[in-house]
């Protein structure tokens, strides 16, 4: 159990008896706690200290503070490397997550699952205390992650209360992570299902904290914010490649519709399909050839086209679509409204696409 901890003086004192307290529930492994405390002024760590004296199995680490991501960093290795520990657990160290869950986290571990999410937003799960702003924000915080980054089927994607089999931390690069608060999550979310892991989401009861000041700040906002283009990708310069096939798929499309109306006099009716197929074309040519790993039983490259085909209709009706109306209906320079709908389509195709041209991420997701 990692407890990354900031001015929790108060709340170590509960918890930690509290988590203990589960031990003769668990058959099949040994509790741990290991408080990573970010050097808080509050005397948390002395606290930690004087209760080490009653649980032999309860450990402290210290560092500077960097970050809920960073805490998570350190303490991971250390349970890892240190206490060679099969299961990991994150949780909160404010009371908000309910220890009595932990012997069922890891039964369900033993049953399959390296991945088990205490989930807020699950059906059965409850936030008693949220205010509506609040539900607004975490709801639509939650819809823009799965949004982004494909993830249809979850419900709570910034959740601090899993249980996660190590050997598939082992796997993931968490040093490229982002480092604050619920970006941290989100980001280590993506990384453990692009390595595999089988997830289970359970609904919990998230009350409010009863000690101590809540650490979300306005950086951990914006983090999240920027955290969001980049949740597809692993490191940046997939991103910047990904990035660079788009611009070069604007530049054909525009490119070939100057080229067909300009110079050949071709009628707008007949460029606009041809120059939005060409950048579809050209797409798929530059994914296929550049980001796409190759791996056994990869359907053949037509099949594959067909299917990329098929998630760009989208895109390709809305971006002809703005061109016809924008040109006969509302005499708009062509150009620019043909620009208009290759922004338009880019943007649709982004979701349908953008997780297909880099990897495929598979993973069961099932709720109880």
């Amino acid at each position: 159990m990692i407890l990354p901890t900031y001015n929790e003086a108060e709340n170590v004192k509960i918890i930690i008896p509290a988590i203990f307290d589960q031990s003769n529930k668990i058959d099949s492994h040994e509790l741990h706690v290991l408080v990573v405390d970010d050097t808080s002024p509050d005397g948390t760590a002395e606290v930690v200290v004087s209760l080490q004296e009653k649980y032999k199995n309860l450990h402290l680490i210290q560092g500077k503070k960097e970050g809920l991501g960073k805490a998570y960093q350190r303490g991971m290795k250390h349970a890892i490397d240190v206490l060679k520990s099969d299961l990991i657990f994150e949780m909160d160290a404010d009371l908000q997550h309910d220890p009595d869950l932990i012997p069922l986290f890891i039964t369900l571990s033993n049953h399959g699952f390296s991945l088990i999410i205490g989930s807020r937003f699950a059906p059965g799960a409850s936030t008693p205390n949220f205010d509506l702003y609040r539900k607004f924000l975490s709801h639509f915080g939650n819809w823009m992650v799965r949004f982004f980054g494909g993830l249809p089927s979850l419900h709570d994607c910034t959740s601090g209360y899993r249980c996660i089999k190590a050997e598939i931390i082992q796997k993931c690069e968490l040093k490229d992570l982002s480092t604050r608060g619920y970006s941290f999550q989100t980001s280590l979310l993506f990384e453990l299902l692009r390595n595999g892991a089988k997830v289970l989401e359970i609904p919990i009861t998230f009350p409010d904290r009863k000690y101590g000041d809540s650490k979300l700040a306005f950086e951990d906002q914006f983090e999240f914010m920027v955290n969001l283009v980049k949740l597809r990708f692993r490191k940046y310069y997939e991103f910047l490649k990904f990035s660079f096939i788009g611009f070069i798929g604007i530049i054909v499309n525009l490119g070939m519709y100057i080229l067909l109306t300009r110079l050949l006099k071709v009628s707008i009716v007949v460029a606009g399909i041809i120059a939005i197929e060409a950048s579809v074309i050209s797409n798929f040519l530059l994914n296929n050839l550049w980001n796409i790993k190759r791996r056994d039983g990869m359907p053949p490259v037509l099949s594959r086209f067909f299917n990329y085909h098929n998630r760009s209709i989208l895109g390709f009706i809305a971006n002809y679509i703005i061109l016809m109306v924008g040109t006969l209906e509302f005499e708009m320079y062509d150009i620019f409204a043909h620009l208009t709908g290759i922004i338009v389509g880019v943007f649709i195709n982004y979701s349908m696409n953008a997780f297909y041209a880099l990897r495929d991420l598979k993973y069961d997701n099932e709720r109880v």
